[in-house]
């Protein structure tokens, strides 16, 4: 069997539905919508990353999120609202690794939209289109330990935990644990 990652995806941004959501690629004008996902304290506390000051470092983000995708090592989506395209969150598809078919995702959603089933909305459409679509085999996701919500979406998925770290991330001066999940293809496939 040939195996191959789709890089054709690169060509144009693809832009997706759901039946409550679009995705889509960021841009400049999503800055302060997305300062205000990413600086909301319930947000912020499990990001492990400076919380941004401004707008402006949330445009130098945008940036190095369209560079990446210009680079094909990493998709971007901004997540809205089909009813009124309100910004409510984004899921990424990056640190590619092309050789074994392999990405590591990440998600954030507003907390106003918590609760409603948008995030596992998302995440459905967007985990399809990473098998069916982009050919990966496999997914991880990296999250901090607290982040009892963020892992309870994964199982729901059907991610699987794969390994716990010990103090291997190193920010604002403290050594942080990690847990990594991963999805298969087949196990998605088999849902």
């Amino acid at each position: 069997m040939t195996y191959a990652i789709n890089e054709s995806i690169f060509d144009t941004f693809p832009k997706l539905e759901s039946d409550r959501l679009l995705f889509r690629e960021y841009t400049m004008a999503d800055a302060s919508e997305l300062f205000n996902v990413r600086t909301h304290p319930q947000v912020s506390k499990y990001l492990d990353s400076d919380v941004p000051q401004s707008p402006k470092d949330i445009e130098k983000r945008i940036a190095l999120i369209q560079q990446a995708f210009k680079d094909k090592n990493g998709i971007t989506w901004a997540i809205t609202l089909k009813e009124n395209n309100t910004l409510i969150g984004d899921f990424g598809i990056w640190r590619l690794d092309k050789q074994n078919f392999r990405g590591e995702i990440g998600y954030v959603l507003n907390p106003d939209y918590w609760g409603k089933g948008y995030m596992k909305e998302a995440m459905n459409t967007l985990i399809h289109f990473a098998f069916h679509t982009f050919n990966l085999h496999s997914l991880e996701a990296n999250i901090n330990p607290k982040n009892q919500n963020s892992r309870s979406i994964l199982l729901k998925l059907g991610f699987k935990k794969e390994a716990y770290f010990r103090e291997n991330y190193f920010y604002n001066g403290m050594f942080l644990d990690s847990e990594i999940y991963s999805l298969l293809k087949s196990d998605f496939n088999s849902k």
